[in-house]
């Protein structure tokens, strides 16, 4: 990794906080288990008193109205997900406590390819009332047997005492939970105490950090630092650093460990690592949009489309996993309404200030690299015409912008299907998300065929009529790209994190959600409950439902459930 070096005052700080965390390692080998469930319900006590300042952090760095509806999307994407996550790794470390599996009480199902899954949505009543209609399952790897993930979930946590050295943990600058959970993995998961770097868009958040953090800074097994590229090559060239795990694009994963120039593509042609210890990584890509033809109402074609601009719009279109091209079939009859609600889906969305860095420049190269590029509302792009045998870069380089491709493809449902996934798995970077929008009717016409196509998909994460989001915010799925890369070919990234029930080398999880919200869902003899969901950039109350969730997730009561419906039905 080719930067200048950090100043003598802030290699004296990083060196000392290194030294810090290794004589930490030892306090935290003799933390057992009832230890280290008390510290994360001080984590969490600490982050229910600290989210509203947390979001306001964060809403300011992203330049959001405090009193707009996208800062929901802060509620829900910020203290929301390490409110449960932390509730649900208490859960496992109680089981094992018990002399349980942390998956006891989960139920289990099987899937195409010899596979076992793990339903982890709905699991609690309060799953089954506040996200009714949506559904997740860990699939394994073909052959494992349920005992088996009985046998092995707890990872690190079966053996306390073994800690595994000072990893570092380089934050990522978008999703203001990530840094947090990401923590929280490396110590509980795999025995690592941590050096957190955080990114530097993301230091406005420094001071709430350290407070949710405290217990484990105060226990010294996490350290805090703030810098930019300097301080991160420096630490993670550390000698007494064991592992580095990052979170961001596959152009920095190869920069931090081969370097950058010509010299650093060279040491990747030759498999020769300028980083020699382990890396893993939860990184971007391309992610597919696949839309089933099928009869749908005006209505569904609406509805639909706001969700798709969600994929893309949600955090700015600042998230590892927002959609990027939409496969929609070219004989499609309502092919073209559908694209017009898409275009107005765009233009419509709530305008937000482009606040990652670089994002101006790739929505230009992405208007200039395309005939088909159009500018649709505040800042987006919309590419259509794309041709399937030269799709050019909206397949294959990551926009982390609000830049969206359309690519056609021919044929029926079944026809189409089949060459939306091989579309997906042969053409475009990476393996972290995808997601399928289908009209139950043409799930019922497909029948296993879809469950076939889902099982061919190889994707970390893929949801069916639901954002792959879901699945980041479902604290018991695991989250990272499909298994299988390799540092010199590392598409979306090594390894899992959140993974709650600390499940041993998972496969994917697979997310069900609603065509239709409610109450328009009834009329399709359809008992889902959900109305249009909260993270959607089109919610009205996202704010308020957001806010609400959060307060649920740090203290779980009936009496707090009218208000949260009362608003989510409102937006």
């Amino acid at each position: 990794m080719t930067t200048s070096a950090p100043s003598s005052d802030r290699v004296r700080e990083i060196d000392r906080a290194v030294e810090e965390l290794v004589r930490g390692e030892a306090a935290w080998a003799a933390c057992d288990r009832a230890k280290r469930r008390e510290l994360l319900e001080r984590m969490r006590a600490a982050t229910a008193a600290r989210a509203e300042a947390w979001v306001r952090a964060a809403a300011a760095y992203k330049g959001l109205a405090e009193d707009g509806p996208l800062v929901g999307e802060e509620w829900i994407t910020g203290p929301y997900p390490v409110l449960t996550g932390l509730g649900a790794l208490a859960a496992s470390i109680e089981a094992l406590e018990e002399s349980r599996s942390p998956v006891d009480g989960f139920s289990f199902g099987r899937a195409p390819g010899d596979r076992v899954t793990v339903r982890v949505l709905p699991h609690s009543v309060w799953d089954l009332l506040l996200l009714n209609g949506f559904s997740a399952e860990v699939w394994m790897p073909p052959g494992v047997t349920r005992r088996t993930v009985a046998d092995r979930a707890g990872l690190a946590l079966r053996r306390p005492a073994e800690t595994a050295g000072v990893g570092v943990v380089l934050g990522a600058g978008n999703i203001t939970s990530i840094p947090i959970l990401d923590v929280l993995y490396e110590l509980y998961a795999n025995n690592r105490v941590v050096a957190l770097k955080l990114n530097p868009v993301t230091d406005g958040l420094l001071a709430v950090f350290g407070e949710v953090l405290a217990p484990l800074i105060e226990l010294g097994a996490v350290r805090i630092l703030t810098g930019g590229a300097d301080v991160g090559a420096h630490l993670v060239r550390h000698p007494k650093v064991a592992h580095v795990h990052m979170t961001g694009s596959a152009a920095t994963h190869d920069a931090i460990v081969f370097g950058t120039g010509e010299e650093g593509a060279a040491r990747k042609r030759a498999g020769t690592p300028l980083l020699d210890k382990p890396v893993t990584s939860e990184l971007g890509g391309v992610s597919p949009t696949i839309v089933l033809p099928g009869g749908w109402s005006e209505a569904d074609l609406r509805y639909q489309a706001e969700h798709v601009a969600t994929q893309k719009l949600h955090n700015g279109g600042y998230n590892c996993v927002a959609s990027q091209v939409v496969l929609v079939s070219s004989d499609w009859p309502q092919k073209d309404r559908f694209l017009a609600h898409l275009r107005a889906a765009l233009a419509d969305a709530p305008a937000r200030p482009a606040y990652y860095p670089g994002s101006d420049d790739r929505v230009a190269r992405a208007l200039d690299a395309y005939e088909g590029a159009e500018r649709v509302g505040a800042g987006r792009v919309l590419i259509t015409g794309l041709d399937p045998a030269a799709p050019g870069p909206a397949l294959t380089v990551e926009s982390f912008s609000p830049v969206l491709a359309v690519l056609e493809l021919p044929g029926d449902a079944r026809e189409f299907l089949a060459a939306a996934v091989r579309t997906a798995n042969e053409d475009l970077t990476g393996t972290l998300g995808a997601n399928l929008i289908a009209h139950p009717g043409t799930i019922a016409v497909l029948g296993p065929a879809l469950e076939e196509a889902i099982a061919e998909l190889r994707y970390g994460t893929i949801a069916l009529n639901a954002w792959t989001g879901v699945g980041y915010l479902t604290a018991t799925a695991p989250w990272g790209a499909f298994p299988g890369h390799t540092v010199d070919d590392v598409q979306s990234g090594i390894g899992v994190v959140h993974n709650a029930l600390l499940l041993d080398g998972p496969e994917r999880t697979v997310v069900r959600g609603p065509f239709h919200p409610a109450p328009r869902a009834l009329l399709h003899g359809r008992m889902t409950l959900s109305p249009k969901p909260p993270w959607f950039v089109t919610n009205r109350t996202a704010a308020t439902t957001g806010r609400l969730l959060a307060d649920f997730a740090a203290e779980p009561r009936w009496t707090a459930l009218p208000r949260i419906f009362a608003s989510a039905l409102r937006g």
